[in-house]
């Protein structure tokens, strides 16, 4: 069915004005976290910035989305519309209070869970899986347990420069073009809406966050943003269709869930605890093959785009074809990850002076929220929790 050029029109200026207002705000929320201190200070070997750098710029992102959205939508048409913004502001609250003063991980992680409760309870929670309906008893916690690990899966991919921001936009844009597809259904026209200025607040804060970056989104921004994701994806496409819609969602997010679930089971195989820091990631070992910050990134993109097609093309065709795609994807994924990653290859340092200091560095300016922030926190828990 052919869109609505009105609706088209109001989806993109939904994206513009929240890359707009994001764009405008995030130099003033730059000189606000120094007013108030959410400062990344580069106390140990691991920061390969040499200067202090502001942290909570995702609160430009936060307000670029929610100006746009309550320009855009009406709150009250829709009972899960606020249980969403309602989590999103506990959400974003907590991480400006995080990159201000490094809130124990434990406290956050029940923060997450009250933010996601809340979501759900208003109705916005998985009550289909794969054609079967779930009783109530299943699908409140698993609709919780979604939103709280896709929350710090983003958190856990928020290691180098503008790597975060920008998986985050491309999975809220192929979920956006999902959303297009199953227009005009209802909760389709909403999502879209709300996608397109998720889209938007991420990409106005990229040009400041790209290596070099001049502000990092912080716990603030990664933790927004995979709230969001999560909680759309669920009132948006989990509902959409019977067989299938359950692998859109995997598949748009496939990088972070990945990730996240790497590095959990790479943890408890080590005797360690789930929330303990390291320097696994997926993109700390490209980082270890030799790629510079902006090759891991783009390889990221990468990755996540082709993700994200692979979800879109799920989503337009028959089940069956649907299905073998889907399959295809795994084995060609699961090979792909054996050869890559079956070994953490090191980088071998350089000797030479003048050639280190063209070599890219190993480690994120973004100070990777795995890692403590500063020097008598760097053994504490992975600040993602």
């Amino acid at each position: 069915m052919p869109l609505d050029p009105r609706f088209l029109l109001k989806v993109g200026l939904a994206l513009l004005s929240a890359a707009a207002i994001s764009l405008a705000l995030t130099p003033l929320i730059k000189l606000l976290a120094k007013k108030v201190g959410a400062m990344d200070v580069p106390k140990d070997d691991r920061r390969m910035h040499h200067t202090p750098i502001p942290r909570m710029g995702g609160l430009a992102i936060f307000l670029g989305f929610l100006i746009s959205v309550l320009i855009f939508l009406k709150l009250g048409d829709r009972p899960e519309l606020a249980g969403i913004l309602l989590g999103a502001v506990i959400i974003v609250v907590l991480g400006v209070l995080d990159d201000i003063m490094a809130l124990p991980a434990l406290p956050k992680f029940l923060v997450q869970i009250v933010a996601a409760i809340i979501v759900v309870v208003n109705g916005c929670r998985i009550d289909h899986f794969m054609g079967w309906a779930l009783p109530d008893w299943l699908s409140y916690p698993v609709s919780v347990i979604w939103i709280v690990a896709i929350t710090n899966a983003i958190n856990f991919i928020d290691g180098l420069d503008g790597l975060a921001a920008g998986v985050s936009a491309i999975s809220a844009g192929t979920m956006l073009v999902v959303a297009l597809l199953l227009v005009p259904e209802p909760t389709a026209m909403v999502s879209a809406i709300l996608l397109a200025a998720l889209v938007g607040a991420c990409v106005g804060f990229i040009p400041y966050n790209f290596n070099p970056a001049t502000i990092f989104m912080g716990d603030t921004g990664s933790t927004f943003l995979g709230f969001m994701l999560a909680s759309i994806s669920i009132f948006g496409l989990f509902k959409t269709y019977a067989v299938i819609s359950f692998a859109v969602p995997f598949l748009v997010l496939g990088l972070p869930i990945f990730d996240i679930c790497f590095a959990v089971i790479r943890r408890l195989a080590h005797g360690q605890s789930p929330m303990h820091a390291d320097r696994g990631h997926v993109h700390h070992r490209l980082i270890d093959m030799g790629f510079s910050q902006k090759q891991a990134v783009a390889i990221s993109y990468l990755l996540s785009a082709i993700l994200g097609l692979s979800a879109v093309v799920l989503t337009d065709r028959g089940e069956i074809q649907a299905m073998i795609f889907l399959i295809a994807i795994i084995v060609v994924g699961a090979i792909g990850v054996g050869l890559i990653f079956g070994t953490h290859h090191t980088k071998k340092p350089h000797t030479d002076a003048a050639e280190a200091q063209d070599t890219p560095p190993a480690a994120s300016p973004e100070a990777h929220n795995d890692v403590a922030r500063n020097a008598p926190q760097e053994d504490k828990q992975d600040e993602e929790a």
